[in-house]
């Protein structure tokens, strides 16, 4: 059942995805996320400015006079989300979850996708597969999803983004347009992520908290690991430990860019602070002014 709290969710996310859809600017996802050909689309007579490569010589020849053949670009595109739902996910200090600030993001997706005629599945995992829903097209289908998006709640506490890779690439034929929503906390992933990276279209969404790379000077604190339940009492009134888990956090990111750099993966990066939409907006006029470089 959805909540009255997640379908108002749901109806101010459709408002806005609405406008993400209609609006010039924001209907960039249509023009950068393409299909990927072309289809036949009919034959009809040539017409002086017609290019003369298109001519279909065996029609030409049975009627006497010049025919082409006209194709469309093959739009549908097959949109996957695969959602890291591990305890560290919880974790938000500003305004949501992070967990919260992924199922947003993956909301705005999915009704971006449905607006565009587009199949949408979800891929749900912690260390393991929680939950997985074939892409389809339709209303009801994208709503099923928004639903899972907001209430599905995992079984397993841990981070194995190997595990949603390595099955998405087991069930899945064709390439797909991946969006990847994750902290990407987990250090095994690599390889995964390459591989994926050279079979699909993948978008990296990395979801983050101002307070995993500032912590406040507030004395002895103890903090509690989400995946593994251990306890830890550290000094955050130590200048050297802060500037540790600074530099930590840096060295992640830097990494992870590298890795997207080299197996042509697009990062989108978004934080608890909100502004999810102004975020997603940005993120495709660079994507749309990069392609168009290429």
């Amino acid at each position: 059942m959805l909540t009255r709290e997640v379908l108002r969710q749901v109806r101010r996310l459709q408002l806005r995805a609405r406008r993400a859809v209609e609006d010039p600017l924001g209907g960039a996802y249509r023009s950068v996320f393409k299909g990927s050909g072309i289809a036949f689309e009919e034959v009809r007579e040539y017409q002086p400015g017609d290019d003369i490569r298109s001519i279909d010589w065996n029609v030409t020849a049975r009627m006497g006079h010049p025919f082409i053949k006209r194709y469309i670009e093959e739009r549908e595109l097959s949109v996957m989300l695969l959602v890291d739902a591990s305890a560290s996910l919880r974790f938000g200090t500003v305004d949501q979850a992070k967990r919260d600030v992924a199922a947003e993001i993956g909301a705005l997706l999915t009704l971006c996708a449905a607006g565009n005629n587009d199949k949408v599945g979800l891929l749900v995992c912690t260390d393991n597969v929680e939950k997985f829903v074939p892409p389809r097209k339709g209303t009801r289908h994208a709503l099923r999803i928004i639903r899972d998006l907001f209430v599905f709640q995992p079984e397993r506490p841990g981070t194995d983004l190997r595990a949603g890779l390595d099955f998405l690439n087991r069930v899945t034929r064709r390439r797909v347009l991946l969006f990847l929503l994750s902290d990407f906390l987990d250090n095994r992933v690599d390889k995964a992520l390459e591989r994926a990276g050279h079979r699909h279209d993948v978008v990296a969404v990395v979801v983050s908290d101002p307070r995993e790379e500032e912590l406040p000077s507030v004395g002895l604190v103890e903090l509690q690991d989400a995946e593994t339940g251990l306890h830890y009492v550290v000094d955050t009134s130590n200048p050297r430990f802060r500037e540790a888990m600074r530099q930590r956090q840096i060295e992640r990111r830097r990494s992870l860019a590298q890795l997207a750099r080299c197996h042509h993966i697009d990062l989108l990066e978004v934080s608890t602070r909100g502004s999810h939409l102004e975020a997603l907006i940005q993120f495709f006029r660079l994507r749309e002014r990069r392609l168009s470089r290429t």
